[in-house]
């Protein structure tokens, strides 16, 4: 996950609370990848550190555990940068021109021809991610899936070349992404400001429950409602609501006025954020120790990665036996 700081609901449902099932089956890495964060936004690295303990603070708060899990910041670990480079060498430029994903982001950012070198070659760089720890599955929404697939052709064109067998081809592994509406109806974004975040106050979730979107055809109190239309409804729905069908019939009446149902929400939805953050109080405020289990977690990524470099060189022929 790249460090844009602090998580909201949207993450919580389209990728943290999937991960907390996944460290439950699997021996799983889940990396901070500040070097892709440069991709994009290279000009503006003043609040990667920060956004970097932000993020980890809400990781740990919802339940991912550094005692059963490894969690680790990309840049601690250089050999990320050694097989990016080393890949690049033997990825076809097409390859990378062709990625779909690609596409859309320089369609969304407006970029057409102004794309950097790192930003094109950033699957060379998740590739790398992901096979210098032998992974076998790749949690992704299915937008990623050409990703993934562009890491499996690194791996069989790299077996071809050097004749030995270093990597395992990962797969993804397919995750629903739910898409979350912010208090405005667009997508939940920190960058729209319209997000609700994990670490919300009292007050700072009163001020986004109350000035949530409706439904724009209900107007007044007495208007019948279309809850389908209603993210506020929609939030209801998210937060578990046992009155949600009374809910849906009242508004469909006009029983129910937008201000009440939005108060109903509001001690709702602070209930489901101290809910899905039990570990909270253990971390908010403590950056020394979210540092220290990052590097931790970091060096113990480092010891795998270094395995794998290994072999990589060997492979390569570049395992030079020259003191250093």
């Amino acid at each position: 996950m790249r460090p844009t700081g602090k998580m909201h609901i949207g993450h919580y449902l389209g990728a943290l609370k999937n991960w907390l099932q996944l460290q439950k089956e699997y021996d799983c890495i889940f990396g901070i990848v500040d070097w892709h964060a440069l991709t994009t936004s290279f000009e503006h690295t003043e609040d990667i550190e920060r956004n970097i303990i932000d993020m980890a603070i809400d990781w740990f708060s919802v339940g991912i555990d550094p005692e059963v899990c490894i969690p680790m910041i990309q840049s601690l670990v250089p050999e990320h940068a050694e097989l990016h480079l080393l890949l690049s060498m033997v990825t076809p430029l097409g390859w990378l021109e062709r990625n779909p994903v690609l596409k859309q982001q320089l369609q969304d950012m407006g970029l057409k021809e102004a794309v950097g070198y790192g930003h094109l070659g950033y699957p060379v760089l998740m590739a790398a991610d992901i096979i210098i720890y032998q992974g076998i599955k790749v949690p992704v929404g299915e937008d990623q899936v050409p990703h993934i697939e562009i890491a499996r052709e690194m791996v069989r064109r790299f077996h071809y070349l050097y004749q030995q067998e270093v990597f395992k081809e990962p797969q993804p592994l397919l995750t629903e992404t739910p898409r979350i509406l912010g208090i405005d109806g667009k997508k939940m974004s920190k960058s729209l400001n319209n997000a609700i975040g994990l670490s919300d106050t009292k007050e700072e979730l009163r001020t986004k429950v109350l000035s949530m979107f409706t439904d724009p055809e209900k107007i007044r109190k007495r208007d019948p409602g279309h809850p389908e239309r209603c993210n506020v409804f929609s939030f209801q729905n998210i937060v578990g609501n046992p009155r949600i069908e009374q809910i849906e019939k009242d508004c469909r009446t006009g029983d129910l006025g937008c201000v009440d149902c939005k108060k109903e929400l509001l001690g709702l939805m602070v209930d489901y954020l101290e809910k899905i953050s039990p570990f909270r109080g253990r971390y908010q405020g403590k950056e020394q120790l979210v540092k220290d289990i990052l590097v931790e977690g970091s060096r113990k990524a480092q010891t795998l990665a270094r395995e794998t470099m290994k072999k990589v060189r060997e492979a390569m022929n570049i395992d030079y036996q020259i003191p250093r």
